[in-house]
């Protein structure tokens, strides 16, 4: 029962600095909503088998049966992962293929805040403001986001690396304001 206590601290933990930071750039559904499928059979289960305290219980699944099963399952119900944001090519040249599409903005928001949380949970007391932009830079994700996303997640991941989250976070709120007020002009 140890792996599944801590499995669900860990879990909970997480969802609530995701929450905390979400709270501060004024989205409180997507903080309250953040991450609620780890709850389900199919992701808790796994999670609380791998668990390690240090990295994601994914990352322990894949390597032992070549893919995770909880991974693919949360990646497409949880807006905030890049991964989710893929659809095949209407280019001729790449039809067939999957490519990346571009995030809304607040889902962009959200996976700061995941990156930020998963940081401060696995570093604990290493974690620093630049660890999410160094995790980000040694991942393969940079290949793999739309470049438009990429370039906007790497640029609040520098800004926190740098400023600080108070500051990050007041930019977020300003980039989510113009974003609304751009979706409600064009709805006119």
């Amino acid at each position: 029962m140890g792996k599944v206590w801590r499995h669900f601290k860990t879990i909970t933990y997480h969802k609530l600095l995701v929450a905390r930071g979400y709270f501060k750039v004024g989205l409180y559904r997507q903080g309250i909503l953040h991450d609620l499928s780890k709850y389900s059979p199919t992701e808790f289960i796994v999670g609380a088998k791998y668990y390690q305290g240090t990295r994601s219980p994914n990352n322990a699944e894949r390597e032992k049966k070549g893919y995770s099963e909880a991974w693919m399952h949360h990646k497409g119900r949880n807006r905030h992962h890049f991964e989710y944001w893929t659809d095949y090519s209407s280019d001729p040249e790449k039809l067939g293929c999957v490519v990346p599409v571009p995030m809304p903005d607040k889902y962009v928001a959200e996976m700061v805040m995941d990156r930020i949380a998963a940081s401060k949970v696995y570093k604990g007391k290493d974690y620093t403001n630049a660890s999410p932009l160094e995790y980000y830079l040694q991942g393969r994700a940079r290949k793999l986001i739309h470049p438009e996303t990429a370039k906007k997640l790497e640029m609040m991941l520098r800004l926190l690396a740098e400023k600080g989250e108070e500051k990050t976070f007041a930019r977020i709120r300003r980039e989510l304001k113009m974003d609304r007020h751009r979706r409600k002009s064009r709805s006119i």
